[in-house]
């Protein structure tokens, strides 16, 4: 068994200032054919729109409020929410609250 708890993880910034702490994935633990990251957006920032070409991904949001778009659905988010993004969905996420927004991402396949 492979275990890790967040407070281990080293964080590092994107170049749109999200924060991420990779949990689980090829190269970091044995999980090979998924991964598991956090990303933290500070209030009033934006992840850059994007899109994974094979990866389906998950967004389950643990702190503060946001917005998400995927493709042309735009939806406010909150802790609890969770959204699925199939594969070649164009996502971005903006900050919409006062505290940190958090949400942990799952992909399958595997990041990279």
């Amino acid at each position: 068994m492979h275990l890790s708890h967040r407070n281990e993880l080293e964080p590092y910034v994107t170049a749109d200032g999200s924060t991420i702490r990779e949990w689980a994935g090829p190269g970091y633990s044995p999980a090979q054919n998924m991964s598991m990251a956090e990303a933290t957006v500070a209030p009033g920032a934006a992840t850059t729109a994007h899109y994974h070409r094979k990866a389906e991904e998950l967004y389950l949001v643990t702190a503060g409020h946001g917005r998400l778009r995927v493709d042309d659905v735009e939806r406010e988010i909150a802790p609890g929410d969770c959204a699925v993004i199939p594969p070649g969905s164009v996502h971005k996420l903006w900050n919409t609250g006062p505290d940190d927004l958090v949400v942990v991402c799952c992909c399958s396949p595997a990041y990279s």
